[in-house]
């Protein structure tokens, strides 16, 4: 779906996390970044996904990997489930869908027979010097980290 190849410069994104704190791509120079876009926030394969992510995140810390989860949920909505589930990384608000729209993530789905406009879950690991070292686009919500950390 993503418009992205391994060895693009990654777009230099802006959006704001649950809390409010702006996100940029020159915050995580000098880490890798994950950079993990989710279909909507408090759903079953979303929350797996985020889980385990977050069950894995001091491997993440020790291999030099900052995360970030992006939806175009609202703040509140992100702020929710960040708590619910106790998630120690930043979720993006992209409401205006500027950063999903920017990695090519949004576009046509299909569920139940039913045609719609979504964010197709993809995954973008970003090298220290801002490249797209991966591109996951067929996540297992369950065994995600195992995917990134291979």
């Amino acid at each position: 779906m993503t418009i992205l190849h391994k060895g693009d410069k990654a777009p230099n994104f802006l959006g704001l996390d649950q809390d409010g704190n702006s996100h940029s791509l020159a915050d995580y120079k000098g880490k890798k970044l994950v950079l993990f876009f989710y279909p909507k926030a408090n759903t079953p394969g979303c929350t797996a996904e985020a889980c385990d992510l977050r069950d894995n995140f001091e491997r993440f810390q020790t291999n030099n990997y900052a995360l970030l989860g992006v939806s175009a949920d609202n703040a509140k909505a992100q702020t929710n489930f960040k708590n619910k589930y106790s998630f120690p990384f930043p979720l993006l608000a992209d409401e205006d869908k500027s950063v999903i729209q920017a990695f090519g993530v949004w576009g046509p789905k299909k569920f139940m027979g039913k045609e719609y406009n979504g964010i197709h879950r993809t995954t973008f690991i970003i090298d220290e010097n801002g490249l797209v070292e991966e591109i996951i686009s067929d996540v297992k919500t369950k065994a995600h980290a195992a995917q990134i950390m291979k």
